[in-house]
């Protein structure tokens, strides 16, 4: 199974850093059938993280070493973006908006529309990637989550918002703000081998999983 963490001009590193970490300790665990790459849609290059000029991430640059590949059985995580949220793009900002909307137009939205399409490959996504995936026109229909800011965007998009930490739609798995990318990945080691597994990793990062993951699934509650 392989893990393939995609990196755009303009990512979130911790929305990249704290899912390969947790996948990287499962794969350990499991002997290391889980094979975790970071990737991007044009092949390997060096990506750098956040907005042009973007303080908060000083210009750090991490190493795409594959090119994301929708056949390979396992999980697909897509990161957000991380820059300023407000700005005039005709000033040359590029904003968190302007970062996710500019990923639309990047090869990697038809290879990830072919990964959603098999039935091998959950795709996952912590804070923003969600919306980058919805302004593409991907997410119509399912449940989904991203930072508590952009619910509203979401919502526009033809996505069903859902406000919980990890949302398991099945084979789209979604996230909400940055350090959810923890549960994320430890809700996907979970699913494909199971609790023993995802609590030893939890574990070793002294660290336990939040909230309750929402499936469309169970009865539906009253109003309190």
């Amino acid at each position: 199974m392989d893990a393939q963490i995609v990196l755009f001009d303009g990512f979130d590193p911790l929305d990249v850093v704290a899912p390969y970490e947790v996948l990287v300790a499962g794969s350990d665990a499991v002997g290391g059938e889980l094979h975790v790459e970071l990737v991007s849609a044009e092949g390997p290059r060096p990506v750098t993280g956040g907005a042009s000029g973007y303080p908060g991430t000083r210009g750090l640059v991490l190493q795409a070493t594959g090119q994301l590949d929708p056949t390979k059985p396992g999980f697909v995580v897509v990161p957000g973006a991380l820059g300023p949220i407000e700005g005039d793009p005709d000033d040359g900002v590029d904003t968190i908006p302007v970062l996710l909307a500019r990923f639309g137009d990047t090869a990697a939205v038809p290879l990830i529309r072919e990964a959603m399409a098999n039935p091998e490959i959950t795709v996952a996504t912590v804070c923003g990637g969600s919306l980058a995936l919805a302004m593409a026109g991907l997410l119509d229909g399912r449940h989904a989550n991203t930072h508590h800011l952009g619910v509203d965007v979401l919502a526009a998009t033809g996505a069903i918002p859902v406000r919980a930490r990890v949302v398991d739609d099945g084979d789209l798995v979604t996230a909400g703000g940055v350090t959810s990318g923890l549960d994320l990945a430890l809700h996907l080691l979970n699913r494909g081998y199971g609790p023993r597994v995802a609590l030893a990793v939890e574990a070793m990062f002294d660290y336990e999983r939040r909230g309750t993951v929402w499936t469309n699934s169970g009865r539906l509650p009253q109003a309190v």
